[in-house]
């Protein structure tokens, strides 16, 4: 017997199925959402928790002509299912298959790129504005997480669509009580009273259960004063919005005769929806952080914990954290919405009192660690290197131009494999190094890395350490807070004719490769300031120079080493190696960096290629 699901080739496939068959589609829906991620990894929790809101939302509107734009993006692996790439989830996140994350070259019905967080409402204002420009009748809709919520950058667009009472825009806040990490904030709360109001939400069954059918109008007054008495001038209401809500996001006969309703409504609209992350398969219910974006493993079964002897760069600074913390008492610890994510569990249990979780808001925590470190505290911003981006203004002004003491923990550095082009730290060497009073550095194994926050920590004024995703090369880590001399490196390997400078992961690489060609290989650590005594030394007993990075060569590493050498005079052939002027697409990480020529066998073509007239062999 066909399954319902294998009878939808697209929405308008969907709209063909009888309401009494949506419950079962569902069934189905969340058990193929299971079943693929189980086999290639990817994000779960927030996936099962949307099938019946992607359901709803595809029978109700005329998707792709009216828009939908998902926020961050890691819920859509049900709207894929349903837009035809059902067949193509076996490549999901795989190098050449389908993204985790909506992307407009992928489908008509992915409207908007995303994949971070509190961008949806501002774009979908962009289309319904456009399409009130261009004379069409379309609906835009845009789905906010409650942790998304948070963020400023969702506020400024409900501020600026609340004045446009002829648009038809829609925000649905998908409100899981979560996030990644655990949400935080005064909103939250507020929400959490809202929707745990049961008065509110009985006094609305009353109404439907009292009054008989023909008292439509009576019904909705009563609706309207039961509204207005019990959820009064709500936030959303104050921002020029029509609030609806908290309805049941599981159950598809509150959800569509909703929407059916929104649909004739016209101006900015507003429906609370309330869903559960991970519903539907009881592991994920019951430790939704662990199954938010677990590898692959066996659904029966459950994650198993790693078996994996290294450390991860994540828990060299978790660690580095505690200890230093436990050292000197100044330490104040921030994150913006990444607890897990960043190795602050351990921390947040010991040191309560100087943990900060900001909510997905990465301007404020800059700002907000600037602050702190006017008061003579020694703030640490835990953020990936991607995130930081979002604060790029705050870290400029806020704190470099006031030359505040604060130290940046750049997780996720360089390429991230699976997460693809939105997760990938590929430009903060390039963003970071033309800042003044910053110091850059770049780990080359774990017990560096955990010197170089000792370093950044201690100097006074604003610092970054970059660090890259999952384990490093198994190094032991020293138990000491021992510092670095900045803007020192270090040769690893004494060669002849070619002098390899490498900065951070691509140090190990280029030891391979400069044992191949008989190379020296320079550890370089700082970016700024850089060993320029260490480069003229290179540059003068070598015949060429080869910068390696694991980030865009356009203003890089390589970019100071040029323009290094090109401040003392120094004229040798340089050839700078690194990600190239494009976004890099999901993959297998070893395998994207081997077709970016960063591998140790790639290294070692591309300096032959460059240099045929010298001797690369080696002989020892």
């Amino acid at each position: 017997m066909t399954s319902l699901l294998q009878q939808i080739q697209s929405p308008a496939d969907l709209r063909q199925v009888p309401r009494h068959q949506l419950n079962p589609l569902a069934d189905e829906l969340r058990q193929h959402v299971l079943e693929s991620v189980s086999k290639t990894g990817g994000h779960l929790s927030s996936n099962l928790g949307t099938v019946e809101l992607t359901i709803a939302l595809h029978y109700v509107f005329n998707t792709p002509e009216d828009r939908l734009v998902w926020d961050v993006g890691h819920q859509t692996y049900p709207h894929k299912i349903l837009t035809g790439r059902r067949d193509q989830m076996p490549t999901l996140r795989q190098y050449g298959g389908i993204s985790g994350f909506p992307r407009r070259d992928e489908s008509e019905y992915d409207t908007f790129g995303t994949a971070h967080s509190s961008t949806s409402i501002s774009a979908a204002l962009g289309m319904a504005l456009a399409a009130r420009t261009k004379g069409e009748s379309r609906h835009s809709v845009a789905i906010i997480g409650d942790g998304s919520m948070t963020a400023g950058m969702a506020f400024e667009a409900l501020n600026n669509a609340g004045v446009y009472d002829d648009i038809n825009l829609l925000v649905i806040l998908n409100d899981n009580d979560m996030s990644i990490s655990p949400p935080v904030g005064a909103l939250n709360r507020y929400l959490a009273r809202l929707m745990s109001g049961k008065f509110y939400a009985a006094a609305r069954n009353v109404g439907k259960s009292v009054l008989p059918s023909p008292m439509l109008e009576l019904a909705k007054k009563f609706e309207e004063h039961a509204k207005g008495m019990l959820v009064p001038a709500t936030m959303f209401e104050e921002f020029g919005f029509n609030y609806i809500g908290p309805i049941d996001g599981h159950d598809l006969d509150s959800l569509i005769p909703t929407l059916q309703n929104i649909k004739n409504l016209k101006g900015p609209q507003f429906l609370h929806v309330v869903t559960k992350k991970g519903n539907g398969y009881k592991l994920a219910e019951a430790d939704p952080v662990l199954y938010h974006g677990p590898g692959k493993f066996n659904p029966a079964e459950g994650i198993k914990p790693s078996t994996s002897g290294k450390l991860t760069y994540t828990q060299v600074f978790g660690q580095w954290l505690c200890d230093m913390a436990a050292a000197d008492k100044k330490l104040v610890g921030i994150t913006p919405a990444m607890r897990e994510g960043s190795g602050m569990v351990e921390f947040e249990k010991q040191f309560p009192k100087r943990y900060y979780d900001v909510g997905i808001a990465e301007q404020h925590s800059v700002t907000f660690a600037a602050g702190l470190a006017c008061e003579g505290l020694k703030p640490v911003v835990a953020i990936y290197s991607t995130f930081l981006q979002r604060a790029y203004d705050q870290l400029i002004h806020d704190v470099a131009l006031q030359n505040l003491d604060v130290t940046f923990a750049l997780d996720r550095a360089g390429l991230v494999g699976a997460d693809g082009a939105t997760h990938a730290g590929n430009y903060d060497l390039a963003y970071l190094r033309c800042i003044p009073n910053m110091v850059v550095m770049a780990a080359s194994d774990e017990n560096e890395c955990r010197q170089m926050l000792s370093t950044g920590y201690h100097y006074p004024g604003p610092a970054a350490v970059r660090y890259p995703r999952g384990a490093g090369i198994g190094a032991q880590v020293t138990p000491d807070l021992q510092t670095l001399e900045i803007g020192k490196g270090e040769i690893k390997r004494e060669g002849k004719e070619v002098a390899i400078l490498a900065f951070g992961s691509m140090v190990h690489p280029a030891l391979q490769a400069g044992t191949a060609l008989n190379a020296s290989v320079a550890n370089m650590r700082f970016i700024k300031p850089l060993d320029v005594d260490l480069v003229r030394k290179l540059a003068q007993q070598h015949k060429a120079l080869v910068c390696v990075e694991e980030g865009c060569t356009m203003g890089g590493a390589g970019s100071a080493v040029a323009e290094a050498l090109a401040a003392e005079g120094i004229s040798v052939p340089l050839l700078i190696l690194g990600l190239p002027d494009k976004f890099i697409d999901h993959g297998d990480h070893a395998q994207l960096l081997s077709q970016c020529g960063l591998d140790a066998k790639g290294i070692e073509n591309a300096i032959r290629q460059r240099f045929p007239e010298l001797t690369l062999n080696n002989t020892q």
